[in-house]
């Protein structure tokens, strides 16, 4: 059992009084953090909430556990703090793991171009596990991608970048110039994880669904092993892959929006922010959500498409 985090869970719940509001809190359902306040229960050998139908109360233990559970995180977050950036101080940042290689090194190298005092410390995490990190303050900021809610949470300017298909360069759509989704029938998808992306994966797929696009299946994963090999084809920006072809969708209806997140606004937060819309823009592309940059045209349906 991992007893920080458990801990982190605890100290939400205890500052809540509501396994629900605490679940929202941390970016997580309500039945696997009541779970891990069990377990951490069964670790401990005391029962640290009064639980009713009505209210959720601290026992005596569990006030008594609360201000050393505090201490405990705090005194780890400095020691990671201490062991990552030798006393100096470090900005722990989140990236999707899709962000691409290219991009996340020009981040790196920006905001050490701009703020060499400050060490920066980029995780590879999918945005609904950087909306739990900032609540546990695991990170300090986070370039999630949209649409992403989650109470206490703030968000930068919003960048939007046209995204087209990527498909296996034998395939027979790869030769042809704009791609309508209805054309892609038959055709399985391969998205990011849902338990990793929610907000993308559902508005995708009811884009899809939109344009006459239902995949018989749809595949998890970041990799592109799959659309090399025939099996599916992806959404994205455009790039230059061997062996697949990327072709524009016609009215383009799928845009990725990212931005950056954070709960605590700090000089480097906002210095990342700030950093991070340059590099996005400059190395991946994108551009003001709205701006003609990023054209949408309407689409009509196939004949035969239901709304």
């Amino acid at each position: 059992m991992d007893l920080v985090r458990h801990l982190r869970y605890f100290i939400a719940v205890a500052e809540e009084l509501h396994f629900g509001n605490a679940a929202i809190r941390l970016g997580m359902a309500q039945p696997p953090l009541s779970q891990r306040i069990k377990r951490l229960e069964e670790e401990l050998g005391v029962r640290l909430f009064d639980r009713s139908a009505r209210q959720v109360r601290l026992t005596e233990e569990g006030r008594l556990l609360l201000g050393e559970a505090r201490e405990i995180v705090a005194r780890v977050d400095r020691l990671h703090e201490l062991a990552r950036g030798g006393g100096g101080a470090v900005l722990r940042v989140g990236v999707p793991p899709d962000l691409g290689a290219a991009v996340i090194a020009a981040l790196v190298a920006g905001f050490r171009e701009s703020h060499p005092e400050v060490r920066l410390a980029p995780a590879e995490i999918w945005t609904a596990d950087q909306v739990a990190a900032l609540a546990e303050g695991a990170i300090d900021v986070g370039v999630v991608r949209h649409p992403v809610t989650a109470p206490g949470l703030h968000v930068g300017q919003v960048l939007a970048q046209r995204h087209g298909v990527l498909l296996a360069e034998d395939d027979p759509l790869a030769g042809g110039g704009e791609v309508h989704l209805a054309d892609l029938s038959g055709r399985e998808l391969l998205m990011p994880p849902r338990e990793g992306e929610p907000g993308l994966y559902a508005e995708v797929l009811a884009e899809c669904r939109r344009h006459g696009y239902v995949p018989p299946q749809v595949h998890e994963g970041a990799g592109l092993g799959l659309v090399l090999a025939g099996a599916a084809v992806t959404f994205g920006p455009r790039q230059e892959v061997p062996g697949l072809a990327w072709r524009p969708l016609l009215g383009s209806p799928i845009t990725g929006r990212v931005s950056t997140a954070w709960r605590a606004g700090t000089a480097e937060v906002a210095a990342f922010s700030e950093v991070a819309v340059r590099i996005l823009k400059e190395r991946a592309g994108m551009a003001d959500e709205g701006a003609a940059s990023v054209p949408v045209r309407r689409v009509s349906r196939r004949p035969g498409v239901l709304a």
